[in-house]
């Protein structure tokens, strides 16, 4: 896997931002580079500056677990960061993530009963599976209600990036839209990262590229995340203000698919506002579920 622009980006835009001070090295003279020097890095990671100017080059195939450590600890990669770097590592070595093909998740298979059931399950919070690429494949009742702005009327399957770059809708849903962007971004950098392969999210990243310039803009950063927990603040068309924590769980027998839960804490308003959404969104399912019932019946007798 030919990924040297990738791997010299990502240890260039590192370097960037580690400054001699927090590296413990001293500053004498004007620096002419943001961040540290290749020299300093090869010094800290105990390499030679030949060999680390290789890496930073992207011939990164080949090189030890011990290496990429060093070097890791001398750019103050945090783990995710670390775990990108491993990824570059093995996509230009040839090795797949995990030592394996990931399978992707599909449609159907994220659609399957017993998937469903589990989301089905989680009635008082927000769950949702989506694979790499944001798709969101399945959903429960009140994922259905609380995605409304983005699901829309139907058509392609809805999408949280595009919905996040493309959709005007998406600034009045996200408060904090600047921060999602980031978040987003840095999350679908990591993907890309761990399956370089994978033809679907270069798509996606060409789309939202030639589409977004604030897309355009962050990717260009490199910068990684994992999206595993945390709290986030959203501005529903219904019920208004809601503070929000998740929680990022894998789909074990899906490899790449993730399942998020957004749950309010207990006795706040945020949640009266999401027991709130789940009666909206009963109400709109039965409504349509009658407007379908007309629809075919009139179908029928024509």
């Amino acid at each position: 896997m030919d990924n040297r622009a990738e791997v010299r980006e990502f240890l260039v835009s590192r370097r960037a931002k580690v400054t001699p001070q927090s590296a413990g090295l001293p500053v004498a003279g004007n620096r002419r580079v943001a961040g540290l020097r290749r020299s300093e890095v090869a010094s800290l990671a105990g390499v030679s500056v030949e060999y680390y100017a290789r890496l930073e080059r992207g011939a990164i195939g080949g090189a030890s677990a011990s290496v990429l450590d060093a070097v890791a600890r001398a750019l103050q990669l945090n783990d995710t960061e670390q775990a990108h770097l491993l990824d570059l590592a093995r996509a230009a070595d040839g090795i797949p993530t995990s030592g394996r093909q990931r399978r992707r998740a599909t449609r159907q298979s994220a659609a399957r009963p017993s998937l469903q059931w589990a989301l089905d399950a989680v009635t008082d919070g927000v769950a949702f599976i989506r694979d790499p690429h944001h798709d969101m494949l399945a959903m429960n009742a009140l994922a259905r209600a609380f995605y409304s702005p983005m699901i829309g009327t139907g058509g392609r399957t809805p999408n949280l990036a595009r919905f996040q770059f493309l959709d005007p809708a998406s600034r009045e849903f996200y408060p904090d839209w600047d921060l999602f962007a980031e978040m987003c971004v840095a999350v679908m950098r990591a993907e890309a990262g761990r399956d370089p392969h994978d033809k679907g999210l270069q798509d996606l990243v060409g789309e939202l590229s030639t589409r977004s310039e604030v897309f355009r803009r962050l990717w260009a950063v490199h910068d990684v995340r994992a999206h595993g927990t945390g709290t986030k603040r959203f501005r529903h068309p219904v019920v208004g203000e809601l503070v929000l924590s998740y929680e990022g769980f894998t789909v074990t027998a899906e490899p790449g698919a993730v399942m998020m839960i957004y749950s309010a804490e207990p006795g706040s308003a945020s949640a009266e506002r999401l027991r709130l959404l789940a009666s909206w969104g009963a109400t709109q399912q039965a409504e349509n579920a009658v407007l379908q019932d007309t629809v075919d019946g009139s179908a029928t007798r024509g």
